[in-house]
């Protein structure tokens, strides 16, 4: 009887079914390892590090918005380093200009937030007729006097009014924070200078891994460029509009409207209902209509048809994957992290699925489209060159047919 022998790798010499090089014990080892294992360790390892994030989001989230803000001026340096300048000059007015955008920001902030706090005290007593008469409907309907009760203790403005002067005034509380985020970002900005040689650098022993960095960083600039430039303009037609009919603080909901522009999918939920309230208090129903009318108008054809033609190329991810983005990054950072989220997602990524690849059928299921994004460039340009061509066959025959008449 003879006994049956597994065929040998001619190249290497190894038995059939283990990887060239690879020492027998790991590939024994490898083979030993249920995958049902694999996968209870890799989740439990996965839930142990986002208890870390969630248990430091007060560093992370700041210090990720400064290395987004010093990748989204960056090319502002390169750009005065070709055109002669000093390393020394480029790094003052990288690190001028990211203090400018931040300081600007954070005073629109706190100006809206105390115009905001002095405000609305004014429409109190009307908040107060107007939620008398939403228990009085609803006590038609049946609701007992403890609900009702409730009710009206919960939509009290002058709570609202007390919560944002508590938050007014602890604006100073955040000296410790501010003072780090500056820090870092003049840190960051000074060594960003020297990005490019240590990419390089890195690129010589793991190439993929520069080029999943890049990627994300020109990926990251793009998104930041589109939504800036879509955000102000849904921020002045917001506030011209909000002018025009009158509302209050039209400056402060505009400045909302810019932010939360950066919050995939409801942000403009997000930026529609202070207005709307507010033209509830002073105009009634008839004005609270026409504002989230005007809202649905300008922000669903701004931001749902004519932004994602621009932001669709530099994102590439599914919308329901920046859906489910939006809401693990606000429940694990917070507010900052709803803003974040499409370049945090867009790290994670580079990080996890573009430096690896073996785990790019990953990306299949995150891109918007099944195609690489290189296959998707070059077909999306083949589409341009045919439409281009038949437009130009078209004036062609145009022309020979009236020559011909």
């Amino acid at each position: 009887m003879t006994t049956s022998q597994r065929p040998a790798d001619t190249s290497t010499g190894a038995p059939a079914g283990t990887s060239a090089g690879a020492p027998p014990a790991a590939a024994a080892t490898r083979r030993a390892l249920p995958r049902a294992l694999v996968v209870l360790v890799g989740a439990a390892s996965v839930v142990v590090v986002v208890a870390g994030i969630q248990a430091v989001a007060w560093l992370i989230g700041p210090a990720f918005m400064a290395l987004i803000i010093v990748i989204a001026v960056a090319p502002v340096q390169g750009w005065l380093r070709g055109k002669g300048w000093p390393g020394w000059a480029t790094t003052l007015v990288v690190v001028l200009l990211v203090y400018g955008l931040l300081l600007l920001l954070a005073f629109g902030l706190i100006l809206s937030v105390a115009q905001l706090a002095t405000e609305l005290p004014q429409y109190a007593s009307k908040a107060d007729g107007l939620v008398s008469g939403v228990t009085n409907e609803l006590a038609r309907f049946g609701v007992g006097p403890d609900q009702l009760a409730a009710a009206k203790g919960s939509l009290n403005l002058g709570k609202l009014a007390g919560i944002l002067g508590a938050l007014l005034s602890s604006v100073a509380g955040l000296a410790s924070n501010l003072v780090f985020l500056l820090a870092l970002l003049l840190f960051l900005a000074l060594e960003s200078g020297g990005a490019g040689d240590r990419l390089a650098a890195v690129g010589r022993d793991r190439p993929q891994v520069t080029d999943a960095i890049t990627g994300f960083a020109r990926g990251t600039r793009q998104y930041l460029l589109v939504t800036t430039v879509f955000g102000l303009i849904v921020a002045v037609l917001d506030w011209a509009a909000l002018l025009i009919m009158g509302i209050p603080l039209a400056v402060t909901w505009g400045l909302l409207s810019f932010i939360t522009n950066y919050i995939p999918n409801i942000g403009f939920i997000i930026g529609v209902i202070p207005p709307a309230l507010l033209a509830l208090l002073t105009g009634g129903w008839s004005l609270a209509i026409a504002v989230v009318v005007v809202y649905c108008v300008l922000n669903f054809v701004v931001q749902s048809i004519i932004q994602p033609r621009f932001i669709g190329d530099a994102v590439g991810l599914s919308v329901t994957v920046t859906f489910v983005a939006l809401v693990f990054w606000a429940w694990l950072l917070g507010p900052l992290g709803a803003i974040l989220a499409i370049p945090l997602t867009l790290l994670c990524k580079a990080l996890l699925v573009d430096v690896d690849p073996s785990a790019r059928w990953a990306g299949v299921w995150l891109r918007d489209t099944p195609m690489e994004p290189e296959e998707a460039a070059a077909a999306k340009a083949a589409r341009k060159a045919a439409r281009k061509g038949h437009r130009r066959a078209d004036r062609n025959g145009d022309t020979v047919t009236s020559t011909d008449g």
